[in-house]
């Protein structure tokens, strides 16, 4: 299975898994899971966390054994995918949940043949987002959101070698 779908709902207790969000109850949990950690710890204002953009993202949902731990947002573009609003709820940031909902966001890019990846990085991240091959933005800007202060980064990758393109098999598109 690939690793941005690899969730089955029947993961044992410290199983690490990441799947789509398919439902609204998947988007629920996501939803909980940034509220926890954006809203709760970070105190981000509610109108920026939720900003209208969830509607037209994809969502991964992370879990740890069957409970929603963690969740990333990717959004796409004309040539680049933007890798956004990463969170790991407290209890699991000593698992490596974090580094496998970044590379199933990688991945799921790549398939969808993107080769230029984006993102804001708090400062204090800029290594940890470093390790997947994300570089800072030569001419980027910093900027300051809910009181962090961020740093633009890309990540130029190649295509996934069965990246869906017109001419593969109807179902994939589906």
């Amino acid at each position: 299975l690939p690793s941005y779908d690899r969730y089955q709902g029947d993961g044992a207790k410290s199983e690490i898994a990441v799947t789509m969000a398919r439902s609204i109850e998947d988007l629920m949990r996501v939803v909980s899971v940034r509220s926890a950690v954006y809203i709760a710890e970070q105190e981000c204002p509610y109108m920026e966390e939720f900003d209208g953009n969830d509607f037209c993202a994809a969502h991964l949902l992370g879990y740890i054994g069957n409970e929603p731990a963690g969740c990333i947002r990717v959004r796409y573009f004309a040539d680049f995918a933007k890798i956004e609003r990463l969170a790991v709820r407290k209890e699991f940031r000593n698992t490596r949940l974090s580094f496998q909902l970044v590379r199933a966001a990688i991945d799921l890019c790549r398939v969808k043949g993107y080769q230029r990846l984006y993102g804001h990085a708090q400062k204090r991240l800029v290594n940890f987002w470093s390790r997947f091959g994300f570089e800072l933005f030569e001419g980027g800007q910093e900027i300051v959101f809910s009181d962090f202060d961020y740093v633009e980064m890309q990540m130029k990758t190649e295509r996934h070698p069965t990246a869906i393109t017109i001419g593969i098999d109807p179902y994939m598109i589906i």
